[in-house]
């Protein structure tokens, strides 16, 4: 086959819409709860660090750390919240919109605190909304 014509079927192929279904805007497996969950346990884990330093140099890096972690956990969580859930998950689940709230409302607390407690907590609420994503993905 001629170059030309190669590339003007490649061109056609290219320019027919197919039509593909799929659960979310791409197949199923690129969502995961578990890309927030490493950044919470960073943050979590850096507020452990920062209580326990006394060198001032790292205290202030480890803020910076922290924020920026708390920033990719909210990323995450509305990324998910966003792209992958859809109308029929939130029937099943009504508590998902206060649930995925709440979890980005404490990863926003989270970048301005150190307690190691709104650490877990935040832990803890991306615990949960893993839970109902796993459960989603069963049926």
């Amino acid at each position: 086959m001629h170059l030309t014509s190669r590339l003007l079927t490649l061109l056609d192929r290219m320019s027919s819409p197919a039509t593909v279904h799929a659960h979310c805007d791409l197949p199923c497996g690129v969502y995961d709860p578990a890309q927030a969950r490493i950044e919470a346990e960073s943050v979590k884990a850096i507020m452990e660090k920062f209580n326990a330093s006394t060198d001032e140099v790292f205290k202030t890096r480890a803020i910076l750390i922290k924020e920026e972690r708390a920033d990719l956990v909210k990323h995450h969580l509305w990324v998910l919240w966003t792209d992958y859930f859809k109308p029929e998950h939130l029937a099943k689940y009504p508590e998902l919109h206060t649930l995925f709230w709440t979890a980005t409302k404490t990863a926003g607390e989270a970048k301005k605190t150190t307690d190691v407690a709104v650490g877990q907590k935040l832990l803890d609420q991306i615990a949960e909304i893993d839970r109902i994503f796993w459960e989603t993905k069963k049926g």
